[in-house]
């Protein structure tokens, strides 16, 4: 299922309330399996330090930079730091040393193809498994992409990624609502209790977080990170598309740095783009005169062919206090 996310998700108030209402039985069931499994599945050592980096809302949160950020980190340390993820959207189960020249999107997930051009990283739907293959291959810490409500592998330190952008209404937690009637994985004091950690990531053009967002996730500490390009986007009219987990914030990303954006094509979270998906892009594209753009996330679904006709705009997750991170990712 590939989700589209409703805005609607992320207001405090307002919204389709019958909607909402008939998703609450399905979020109260969603919410107590979840507590469930938490509660009763006892997680297994692998052998080997492990940092999950994680949500407590569906998708959206800028999550992959902050592990490829931390993975780096831990690197520059001379720590031998290797990813992994249960690999969303790829076929194989795993474990598997993800390589760039050898596998693709389908065969592995964007975000692990994506994070394996810089450090090296395993999928597996085996968590533990995965982790395991990691110290046997010499790993000395495993970051873990996604997994705070994944009870399987012991975690040696548990950061959760919260998005800090609160402009037009939105608030990272919507009403507080579990999926589907809202973005919540689990109730949120639930998920920050079981974390160490907090990563409150702000767009680039942002001043400064929302104090009520910071004072609601304390007495945790608290890493404030931004979430910058990589470098300008290209000159001259530009049609951007992304199917991510809330593509209208890569939009204004995009206008805030300076991009001569003509028109916005939102798809659903890994969207694996079909024939007629890119004929349509290509076709409006030419109609507005303009290059097409997206995330570094959604160019690696693509093939070779239409990597060569699209813009990849990457970003970087840069904690504004390395010191508090060093502090944080060394104290277990």
């Amino acid at each position: 299922m590939k989700l589209t996310t409703p805005p609607w998700w992320y207001k405090q108030t307002g919204g389709p309330a019958l909607t909402r209402a008939a998703l609450m039985p399905v979020a109260w069931l969603w919410a107590r399996v979840t507590a469930w499994k938490i509660a009763h599945v006892a997680p297994v050592d692998p052998g080997v330090r492990v940092i999950c980096v994680g949500n407590l809302t569906v998708g959206g949160t800028g999550k992959t930079p902050v592990v490829r950020a931390i993975l780096a980190r831990l690197r520059e340390e001379g720590v031998r730091a290797e990813g992994l993820s249960r690999g969303y959207g790829g076929r194989l189960r795993g474990p598997v040393l993800v390589d760039p020249l050898l596998h693709d999107a389908a065969d592995v997930g964007d975000e692990p193809l994506m994070l394996a051009a810089t450090a090296p990283f395993w999928i597996a739907r085996d968590r533990v498994a995965g982790a395991r293959a990691a110290a046997q291959a010499g790993a000395e810490a495993v970051v873990l992409d996604d997994g705070h409500q994944n009870p399987t592998l012991k975690k040696s330190l548990s950061l959760v990624v919260v998005d800090g952008e609160t402009r037009g209404g939105e608030w990272p937690f919507g009403d507080g609502a579990v999926f589907p009637a809202g973005p919540m994985r689990e109730a949120l004091f639930e998920g920050l209790a079981r974390a160490d950690a907090v990563v409150l990531l702000l767009p680039a053009d942002l001043a400064a977080p929302d104090p009520r967002l910071v004072a609601l996730l304390k007495p945790l500490p608290v890493l404030i990170a931004r979430l910058e390009p990589d470098g300008p986007p290209p000159a001259g009219p530009q049609l951007g598309f992304a199917g991510v987990g809330k593509p209208w914030k890569v939009e204004r990303a995009l206008i805030a740095a300076g991009c001569q954006l003509v028109d916005f094509a939102p798809f659903p979270d890994h969207t694996p783009y079909s024939p007629t998906d890119l004929a349509f892009l290509a076709a409006r594209a030419k109609t507005l005169n303009a290059g097409l753009i997206t995330t570094e996330k959604d160019w690696v679904r693509l093939s070779p062919e239409w990597r060569a006709r699209v813009t990849a705009w990457p970003v970087t997750a840069r904690f504004e206090d390395e010191a508090a991170l060093d502090r944080v990712l060394g104290a277990n």
